[in-house]
């Protein structure tokens, strides 16, 4: 089977539909406020599908199953550890953030230690969000340029102007409404696929559970000691440490409270859009198992070629009926697109707080110019690395792998700030530096002695253990 009309009908509709709706918000934005907090009136529910959504790029979506159809369920232990990030940031860091006057993430680091903490987070958070922009359009335009056969160039400058449209004019309630609606696509179009592999299996559909168990698909892990292998135990810190970064310090989520209309929504929706995240990812992990028996039943079906993250794609063209695929095919431009938008309005957001506003007070119009124009920059940066990323692919590894020293150093200075009262500047510097050392060597010279998810981890320990013990040390001398 191949699309039909009434796919891309379904297709297009969504897009449309999606950007009149963000444009309709266009007239309510009078000022910073309403752009970068929504006035702080959105509902616990609408902000945590938000959050949700945030979580599942079109990575998530097609890498997950990919995941699983290829090995095993390890990577979901990382789901497993967002409920007590999760709780951690309900219970501390929404009132915090929502205590605090600034719509800014980083304003927090320079009250404890000066403007260059604020700066040096700051220009690593906007850094990252390119990336983050570019990487999410190139390997959403993958697949589906697989499925819809347009030229991967110009899948990511029509979705990438797409997002751009509704972002830069509809500003975070038409980012958050979106991602709400975003989300509740990309769930619908995994349930869906998933009913209809489980209902495909010869026999019964108890035949998948047992050629998933025959060949260990559903394990979790070794729960053995090594620190070089993605253990249970390894892959469960690391998501911890991961998700504590995310609440704890990402602009992205912290904007979100700010959003909420009181601290119990925002609390509520820290918590909702965690914890959707975990019955969510079991779906997606579900789907690539259930790939893997109904290939295996099917052998035939799946040409030589066709593997790993591929397999999901080549299912939603070949396999589907009619309007299901175009209804997965816009779950998967869905979960990108809630990604993309959300890193443009932070964006902005950063640029306005950290740089232009740190200088001097701004009139209602000029926040407004400088909001509007700062998104469509990021939006267009993020649509041109996306295009770069077709000829240099090394450079998406290369450069996650600097976004790993940028982050560390970002979540360890937030942690001894927010958790050591005695700690001055130099200290807070000289702990951020040598964390960046050790992240940088993990990250670029490790040689596989620890596993890769282990650098955030010990980049951000060593931050906040120099900066701590430097603290004692120097108070005890004086």
């Amino acid at each position: 089977m191949e699309i039909t009309v009434f796919d891309f009908i379904i297709f297009i509709l969504f897009i449309a539909g999606t950007i009149i709706f963000g444009v309709s918000f266009f007239s309510k934005n009078n000022n910073a406020n309403e752009y970068t907090a929504a006035g702080g009136k959105l509902p616990a529910w609408v902000v945590g599908m938000s959050i949700f959504a945030t979580y599942v790029s079109s990575i998530s979506f097609l890498a997950l199953p990919g995941n699983a159809y290829m090995g095993n369920w390890n990577p979901f232990v990382f789901s497993l550890s967002i409920p007590l990030a999760s709780m951690i940031a309900a219970r501390y860091f929404v009132p915090f953030y929502r205590n605090i006057n600034s719509i800014s993430a980083y304003s927090f680091l320079e009250e404890r230690f000066g403007y260059w903490a604020r700066v040096y987070a700051a220009v690593c958070y906007l850094l990252t969000q390119v990336a983050r922009i570019g990487s999410v359009l190139f390997l959403m335009a993958l697949p589906l340029h697989t499925i819809l056969g347009w030229s991967i160039s110009t899948i990511i400058i029509v979705s990438g102007l797409c997002v751009v449209v509704y972002s830069v004019t509809g500003g975070i309630a038409a980012v958050i409404w979106n991602d709400a609606i975003q989300g509740i696509i990309l769930i619908a179009g995994a349930v869906t696929c998933a009913v209809i592999l489980l209902f495909s299996m010869p026999e019964s559909p108890s035949r998948l559970f047992e050629i998933a168990s025959e060949h260990h698909k559903f394990s979790l892990g070794s729960f053995g000691a090594e620190l070089n292998l993605p253990t249970f135990w390894v892959t469960l810190v690391y998501g911890i440490f991961i998700n504590l970064q995310n609440y704890g310090i990402d602009q992205n989520y912290v904007q979100r409270y700010k959003t909420a209309k009181s601290d119990k929504s925002a609390r509520s929706a820290a918590l909702f859009g965690g914890l959707l995240y975990v019955p969510v990812s079991m779906l997606f992990f579900f789907i690539g198992t259930a790939l893997f028996a109904y290939y295996t039943v099917h052998p035939g079906l799946l040409p030589e070629g066709i593997a790993n993250d591929a397999v999901f794609p080549y299912f939603i063209v070949h396999n589907l009926p009619s309007g299901v695929t175009g209804l997965l095919i816009a779950a998967i431009c869905a979960a990108g697109m809630s990604t993309v938008s959300t890193s443009i309005n932070s964006s902005a957001t950063i640029i306005l707080t950290d740089f232009f506003q740190h200088k001097k007070k701004l009139t209602d119009k000029q926040n407004m110019k400088i909001l509007y124009g700062a998104s469509f920059v990021t939006g267009v940066l993020g649509i041109g690395l996306g295009i770069a990323m077709m000829s240099v692919r090394s450079a998406l590894e290369a450069w996650w792998s600097l976004a790993g020293i940028f982050s560390g150093g970002m979540l360890g200075l937030f942690l001894l700030g927010y958790m050591v009262k005695k700690v001055k500047s130099i200290h807070a510097a000289t702990g951020a530096i040598c964390g960046v050392i050790l992240i940088g060597w993990m990250s670029l010279g490790n040689n596989g002695i620890f596993h890769s998810y282990l650098t955030i981890v010990f980049g951000t320990m060593l931050i906040f253990l120099v900066g701590f013990l430097l603290s004692l040390i120097i108070k005890k001398h004086r």
